[in-house]
């Protein structure tokens, strides 16, 4: 896939995931967000692409960071966490990066509780991963390369 070389992803990861593997293994994993970041760097390098992957608990840095992706990356995969299912702010900074977009949740949402049916997330991703825990991140990846040839 030489066409994607030196294009970078921006890996965000919100609320709480940097406690995975200690919080909620049965419904989270045993895997860390190191773990994850890991697997993700492996598979980009396969792909040829430049991952740059962070995580924060703050929603306004998640839009900090989504606003400057319009300026240093090609694509974003996202896991908002929480944040997925009450933040029109982030909605509206990931419609206005007009970068392609895929959307990762661990579990699946919508076997769980009600009010983590619904993300504004999805509201603007060209796709989501949901259910298939860290891997889902990788898949991820797969989606968002094959985005870009598309795009190019």
């Amino acid at each position: 896939m030489s066409e994607l070389a030196r294009q970078t992803i921006l890996v965000l990861n919100g609320p709480n995931l940097n406690l995975l593997g200690v919080r909620e293994p049965t419904i989270y994993g045993r895997e860390t967000l190191a773990d994850i970041e890991e697997a993700c760097l492996e598979r980009a390098e396969v792909l040829e692409l430049d991952l740059d992957f962070r995580q924060t608990n703050s929603e306004g840095q998640l839009i900090d960071w989504v606003q400057q992706a319009r300026d240093s990356a090609d694509g974003i995969v996202i896991n908002a966490a929480g944040y997925s299912h009450t933040s029109i702010a982030l909605m509206d900074a990931l419609a206005a990066s007009d970068l392609p977009i895929v959307e990762v949740h661990l579990s699946n949402i919508h076997r769980r509780e009600e009010f983590r049916h619904h993300s504004y997330v999805s509201r603007v991703a060209r796709g989501v991963i949901v259910g298939l825990g860290a891997h889902g991140y990788e898949l991820a990846l797969d989606a968002m390369a094959r985005l870009l040839i598309a795009d190019s």
